[in-house]
């Protein structure tokens, strides 16, 4: 049985634990890179971002789709999962917001895997909850399902 969702405070793009570590966050399936939690993962490297928009550039001959997880290596022992888990960048609709919760538990089943194979940590902010519109108390139950239940260990940092 796997441990419990851990909390933090401090900046999610800057882990301390030792060993392999994925920070996880949530892209939009519209090829747009610019606002919110990426800006911050820009800041810090240039990788995500130019794999991100080559991968939506190529999205008619890969899997670029709802529910995909590119994994792309910033360090030696540090990953950026980019998880195609938003539709669009906008509210269609009062009640619709972009985050497609079934999208991010696709793509949590995916980096569970992963996280697995690299005996790896994940490390997140709140995803899906910010720019996407998605409710905590909807992905929170994901996470745990998908990953903290498998027993990987996940921290989800709150800024300072």
């Amino acid at each position: 049985m796997g441990a419990e969702i851990a909390y933090a405070r401090g900046d999610a793009t800057s882990p301390h634990e030792p060993g392999t570590k994925i920070i996880a966050h949530v892209c939009n399936d519209a090829g747009r890179w610019g606002a919110g939690f990426v800006m911050a993962i820009s800041r810090r490297w240039p990788q995500p971002e130019a794999a991100y928009r080559h991968w939506h550039r190529g999205r008619a001959d890969n899997d670029f789709a709802l529910g995909a997880v590119q994994l792309v290596q910033t360090q030696d022992d540090l990953w950026v999962a980019n998880m195609i888990g938003q539709h669009g960048i906008r509210r269609h609709t009062m009640a619709e917001a972009p985050v497609r919760y079934e999208a991010v538990d696709q793509a949590l089943k995916m980096l569970s895997r992963h996280a697995s194979v690299m005996a790896a940590s994940i490390h997140m902010p709140r995803i899906g909850c910010g720019l996407a519109g998605g409710r905590w108390e909807k992905i929170e139950p994901l996470i745990a399902q998908r990953l903290t239940e498998q027993g990987t260990p996940v921290t989800v940092y709150d800024l300072q």
